[in-house]
């Protein structure tokens, strides 16, 4: 697959998803109130963030048809 996220967008997206595990680790430890479904869906989230982040391949941005890279100078 082409890469289609870009750096500002990884970024972003590494940003959140770390912030994502996180709370969801703090729902596993009790110290946050949120329901206990909370802390896997907010670990799943984190991962796909970060995983597409890293790799600057985004699926769903594939099937839209989306892309957040500059446009390279040939």
């Amino acid at each position: 697959m082409a890469q289609n996220v870009g750096a500002t967008d990884g970024s972003v997206r590494i940003g959140l998803g770390a912030l994502a595990g996180i709370v969801s680790l703090a729902v596993v430890a009790g110290a946050l109130p949120l329901p206990s479904l909370a802390s896997p869906v907010l670990g799943l989230g984190a991962v796909i963030l970060i995983g597409t982040g890293l790799t600057g391949v985004c699926p769903l941005y594939s099937v839209l048809g989306m892309d957040t890279c500059p446009v390279e100078s040939r």
